[in-house]
């Protein structure tokens, strides 16, 4: 079964109190789903459109495991304190293996 990605790349941040707040409730939300962050801060470098801007890579056992963490009450309560925080492009994509 191929693994699931979350990767997130944030435009921009309007309140890092709300950030901060999410972050506490988010990481052990997903790392008791099975969640593994493989990656997070500014992009290193960035080529072509690429926009330099904060990103987070986190890996799931499968597509399901990261649906049902995004879906889980856990990590609701993580984006109810996030609260449009900032602006962010929020994707699952599946693992090629």
């Amino acid at each position: 079964m191929a693994k699931g990605y979350w990767v997130s790349f944030y435009r921009s941040i309007k309140d890092p109190e709300a950030m901060t707040a999410y972050g506490k409730l988010a990481g052990p939300a997903i790392e008791a789903a099975g969640g593994k962050f493989l990656a997070r801060g500014m992009a290193a470098h960035t080529y072509e459109a690429g926009l330099k801007q904060r990103a987070v890579v986190i890996e799931f056992p499968s597509v399901e495991a990261a649906v049902a963490c995004h879906d889980s009450e856990a990590y609701q309560a993580a984006l109810k304190a996030f609260n449009n925080a900032a602006e962010r492009d929020f994707r699952i994509i599946e693992g090629t293996a």
